[in-house]
Formats: structure tokens, sequence, C-alpha cells
């Protein structure tokens, strides 16, 4: 095994944030993009609903800044706000122009078809039917995988960051085929890894949603912001073999209604926006009749509109649910809310910097100041490609006057043994995600929270122990992660003496007159400039 992997960019994650990234650094620049698994396995690719941009000569870009700081509860920079949507056309043309095939208007086949979701004010998201982020991700791979620059490797699981000088140096990567350590060295290090989601037992996410970007940050010395603010999408799939299927938001812009078991609608009850409402007033209603009537799910009809319009625009949703013996075009879908996405993380500026120089945050594994205390429908993947593109740029013109990696020590397993006790990862890992969904959930309490804080204290006691005896593995790396963002969400939840946006708690239901960031700062906190 080599004693280090020397690149110019080392990029941890291949969703939209990474691949656009790599695609939009100087062709001279040699460029490392890690997947934890094999490519188009994240949340990218399985985003349904779209892209916010602003397209249409009836829209405009203050409008869509509006619609962003009203859904963000006050909470939104509007410095980051104005800079993500003044770029939403700039990325739309350059995502058109690598190849991704948005779909046009019927009647207007030189104008894109644009659909309306929970939040805004205009038909503004463009898509690709309802697998838009597939749509995006299989093109950016296919360019990734064919420029000479860039070398994509799969099945790689950071472990944590290298630090010398004050300075981001590259990462320790477990290579899951060899079951060995691998050191990465570069002049730049891009943090693409996505969200935390999967610290909740119920979740839209794939497997790999485990906060590692967050919690390498934070052990690194980063600050991190706002991460008791998680979004619970309204309405994922309820049937034992679904998993975590997500049923697009595109179903309720285009006339879907949300159901009682009795079929009476019932969001009219919550919101004069009814299923139009930002998606935690709509996930907080869910919540507050499941619980009411004591049942398992509610119930999402779309079934008035014609079956040659649900296969047109809801292929994916069409299908899966077909397969699960549910026919969309005669009878409504079964829900329930469930962790969807982490709107806070690593403090960035508009740049993607973070706290330690050398490193960036892209995607959402950052906190931009975008999305405030709730994320508005389909602006996730427009601030991928925003802040991608920024930081690109800032990488190339700074990466020349970059000191140069300084040898660092290969990873040291000679004291550690291999495991023979893996049911603690299993037990350790179901115990988090089972205390976080019913104490640090949709609706909150001070009594829930101190009660997760005291069982989060406990898991980080014997996961350190564990950690510090057996050789890494991928189930315990991300267990080691999880629980790390996990607590950290339980202390900016505790911090947060109010009600606002996605974090609802029963003690404080109001919120303050005086909205402000729950900003945490590590004790080894590194702030460049």
């Amino acid at each position: 095994m080599p004693h280090s992997l020397k690149y110019d960019v080392l990029i941890i994650g291949a969703g939209a944030a990474g691949l656009s990234l790599a695609l939009q650094l100087p062709p001279h620049l040699r460029v490392a993009l890690l997947s934890k698994a094999d490519v188009n396995q994240g949340s990218t690719y399985w985003a349904q609903g779209g892209m916010a941009a602003v397209l249409d000569t009836k829209d405009s870009v203050d409008s869509h800044v509006e619609d962003t700081l009203a859904a963000g509860a006050g909470l939104c920079q509007r410095e980051a706000v104005e800079f993500t949507v003044s770029n939403s056309r700039s990325c739309v043309e350059w995502l058109v122009a690598q190849g991704v095939d948005f779909d046009l208007r019927p009647d207007h086949a030189d104008e894109f078809h644009l659909t309306m979701e929970g939040g805004h004010s205009h038909r503004r998201i463009i898509h690709a039917a309802d697998r838009t982020g597939r749509a995006i991700s299989e093109v950016l791979t296919e360019k990734a995988q064919a420029a000479d620059n860039i070398d994509i490797l799969t099945h790689r699981v950071a472990v944590d960051l290298v630090v010398q000088d004050g300075r981001c140096q590259g990462a320790y990567i477990l290579n899951r085929k060899s079951d060995h350590v691998e050191l990465f060295l570069a002049s730049a290090v891009v943090l693409g890894t996505g969200g935390a989601s999967k610290a909740y037992l119920y979740t839209s996410n794939p497997d790999g949603a485990s906060g590692d970007g967050i919690a390498m940050a934070w052990r690194a010395g980063c600050r991190v912001a706002n991460l008791e603010f998680n979004q619970f999408h309204p309405t994922c799939l309820y049937h034992p073999k679904a998993k975590s299927f997500l049923v697009t938001e595109a179903i309720r812009g285009e006339g879907g209604r949300l159901l009682l078991p009795d079929g009476k609608p019932f969001m009219q009850r919550f919101d004069k926006r009814a299923e139009l409402a930002p998606r935690d007033i709509v996930a907080r209603a869910i919540d507050h009749e499941m619980k009411r009537l004591g049942v398992d799910c509610v119930f999402l009809d779309i079934s008035h509109k014609s079956a040659d319009f649900l296969h047109e625009h809801f292929p994916t949703v069409t299908q899966r649910c077909a397969e699960l013996g549910i026919d969309i075009t005669r009878e409504p879908i079964p829900v329930v809310p469930a962790a969807h996405y982490t709107c806070g993380g690593i403090v960035v500026d508009t740049r993607g910097r973070t706290d330690l120089a050398g490193l960036y945050a892209v995607g959402e594994a950052s906190c931009t100041g975008l999305h405030g205390a709730n994320r508005m429908a389909s602006n996730s993947l427009l601030e991928c490609i925003v802040y991608a593109r920024s930081a690109a740029g800032h990488i190339a013109a700074t990466i020349d006057a970059a000191p140069a990696p300084r040898p660092v020590p290969a990873w040291d397993e000679s004291q550690v043994t291999d495991s023979d006790e893996d049911v603690v990862i299993s037990h350790n890992w179901d115990e988090l995600r089972r205390f976080m969904w019913d104490y640090v959930g949709i609706v909150r309490t001070n009594k829930r929270l101190q009660r997760a804080e005291h069982r989060i204290e406990l898991l980080q006691k014997e996961i350190a122990e564990y950690y510090s005896n057996y050789k890494v593995s991928n189930d315990l790396l991300e267990l080691r992660n999880l629980a790390m963002v996990a607590q950290l969400m339980i202390r900016c939840a505790l911090a947060r003496k109010e009600s606002r946006g996605l974090h609802y708690t029963l003690d404080y239901p109001e919120p303050l007159a005086d909205a402000r960031d729950t900003i945490l700062v590590p004790p080894n906190a590194a702030l460049q400039n």
C-alpha cells in the first residue's frame, strides 16, 4: 500500500455538489472524487421534485428571494439568498450545456415545463419528470468519468481530516474493498458528504446520509450552525416494503389532497394554503392528526388526474406504488412524514470556505444561510450547483499559492484488533435512531431533549471505547459520525428557547422577536481570516 495518494483537490462525496465542483475546476488540476458506495447512490440520485430557478418571464429574482426568506422563518441570510437565486438561471444553463434533459412544455417546446411546490408563489421548479436528481447525477457522473483530470474512486469512506499547521491538507480514507485506511494529501479538500437524516428512525434518505462531513469538520475545529432544523418531508410512502421511498412534493403542487383515513381533507384547518403550505407546517399537521387519531398514516390522493397525466409527470411514483399494489390513478397513497433534509451544517461563506484554511463544504453538509429555519422546496439542488461553482472558482484562483502538503504519518492500526462484537454497533445504531425519533422529532419538549442528551452522552462513551480498540469499519465510522452530529443537533435544539420553522417545542410555542442563528464553536476552533 502506498504511503500516500497526492492530488491537487480532494472531493469527498460524489453527489450534485461534488460532481459539479469537480467539473468546474481547471483541467490541469488533478482531482480525486470519492464516493462512499458506487456512483449514483447518494441523495442527489433520488431527488424527485426538481430545482428551483427564476426562468419564467412572469417570475423574478426578488419574488424567489422573498419566498425563500418567508419559508426560512426570519433566519435566512439575505446575502446568501440573493447570491443563490441570482445565479439560478446561469446554473440551469450550465446543466443544460452538460446535457441534462429537462422537461419542456408540450405546447411550447422552446420553454421549460415548470411546476409549483409548497412555499413558492410562482411555477419555478425545473425538472426531468419526477427523477430530476437522477437525470443530473447520471449526466454529471458520465462527464466526470470522461474527464482526464478526475479520478472517481468508489467504496471510500472518510475517517478524519488531516490538519497540519492550521490548514486542512488531506484525509484518512477507508478503502472498503481492501479494508485498509489510505492517506490522501491535497492542497484543497472539499466536503460534499450530504446531511445526517439517517439519525432518525424514519427517513427518505439513502443509507449513506450519516453526517460524515459535519462530524469530521467539527472534530477538525470548524463551527456548525442551526442543526436543530431537521426537515421532515411530509409524504414518504408508508408500506413495509417501501423502506425510504419519497413521494414527491410536486404531486401536491399538481393538486394532490391530503386525506384522513375516512377520506376527509384536513390541511385547510392548519393553513390557508392547505397542501401548498411549507413543509414544516404540512409535516406537523400530519403528525398531529396521526397522534390525535392513533393512526399509522394519512393518505395523499391525486386520482382525480388522468392516468396519462400521472404516468407522464410521475412515472417513478406511479411505478413504485404499482409494484407494491397501489394504483395511484384509482386510490390514494398511504404516507407518513420522515426525516428528509439537514438545514444546518458546517458554517461557510459564499465561496464555500469553512473556518479551516484549505477546507470547503458544499451542499447539504454546509450551512450557507440560504435555508434559515426551514428549507423551501427544491432550493437544495440549486444551492449545490451555485456553491460548487463558487467554491471551484475560489480554489482555482488560490490553489497555486497554497502550501504543498507536508509528509504525514500513515494510518496506524497496530494497536487495534478485529472486532468480534459487531452486535454493539447495530444495537447502538438502533438505539440512537429510535431515541432521536422519539425525543428530537417533529414536536419537541425540554424533557424529551434532556432525555436525548443523557442517552447520547452514554452512547458516545461506548462508541469512543469501541473505536479505540477495534479496526475501523464502514458501520463503525457511520455510527461514530452520526452520534457526533446527533449530539450537536440536541445541543442546538436545547439552546433554542422558542419555536421557529422546523424547530417546534411545546415549552416555547411562540417565536422570539429577535431571530438568531444557533452557532456551536468546537473546543479546538480553527477560525481563519
